[in-house]
């Protein structure tokens, strides 16, 4: 009985040995990853960005979330597995670094957003905001939440400058964040919009409508900041894609979505 309770024993540890050779190299040791979280101006440039770095680095795997800057702040304050944030301003990352959840050390400023206001409805000239804001016709006027969402505080920035935000206040429809701001557009619930360029220029987007870019003079830079959180500073790859983020790869992607590089 013995002999036979040996015997198994060792089958089972054979059988076990060959199981751990046939495992797959991933499967063997944790496969690189990073978590980044994204203001929603970048989502369609960061799907292009995301797949540019796992070419260059097929063995990572990528994960991002988007949305309103100010909420990404609070929900990486609030504990949420975020490696790398990147902001649609330099104020939000700051904030973070400020609250102690994020290396000072690790921000950088590696594109400028750019705001347009846009259409899709036939035959509404964009060539005059103030005249846009006063027509009739022209009932909502769709902003992202200047409290949470840069672009929307550009867009409050640029209406008060030109004396428009009494005229303003009654039509202005506020998106969560820059994309359902540019959704409302896209769908009609908004006759016009002061939204990301990277949007409009976006696949899905980029045969939509007419917009009229909106000079850079009349609102703060939107400069688009990257930080590491306090748990990716600990993440190589967090730390790689950080670099990646300043690569001409990642500039030549970033121009085709309307930024400016720094």
């Amino acid at each position: 009985m013995k002999a036979n309770l040996s015997a198994l024993r060792r089958f089972v540890l054979i059988a076990a040995a060959l199981a751990v050779l046939r495992l797959p190299p991933a499967a063997a040791a944790s496969q690189p990853a990073v978590a980044v979280a994204a203001a929603s101006n970048l989502v369609y440039a960061l799907a292009a960005l995301d797949a540019e770095f796992v070419r260059a680095n097929p063995n990572v795997k990528v994960t991002s979330m988007t949305g309103a800057s100010g909420s990404l702040v609070a929900q990486i304050r609030n504990g949420a597995p975020y490696d790398v944030f990147l902001s649609a301003d330099l104020d939000f990352a700051q904030k973070l670094i400020q609250g102690g959840g994020a290396p000072a050390s690790s921000l950088r400023t590696f594109a400028f957003g750019r705001l347009v206001l846009w259409t899709t409805k036939p035959g509404l000239d964009l060539g005059s905001l103030a005249a846009l804001v006063r027509n009739p016709a022209v009932q909502k006027l769709a902003i992202a939440n200047p409290e949470s969402a840069p672009y929307g505080l550009a867009a409050m920035q640029v209406l008060e400058k030109l004396h428009l935000q009494a005229a303003a206040q009654s039509k202005l429809v506020r998106g969560e964040n820059i994309s359902q701001t540019a959704e409302f557009v896209e769908t009609g619930n908004a006759d016009a919009g002061l939204v990301a360029l990277s949007l409009v220029l976006s696949p899905k987007l980029k045969d939509r409508g007419h917009w009229q870019e909106v000079p850079a003079e009349w609102y703060a830079p939107l400069g688009q900041a990257a930080v590491l959180t306090a748990r990716g500073a600990a993440n190589p790859t967090a730390q790689a894609y950080l670099d990646f983020l300043g690569s001409p790869a990642a500039g030549k992607i970033l121009e085709q979505f309307g930024y400016r590089l720094p």
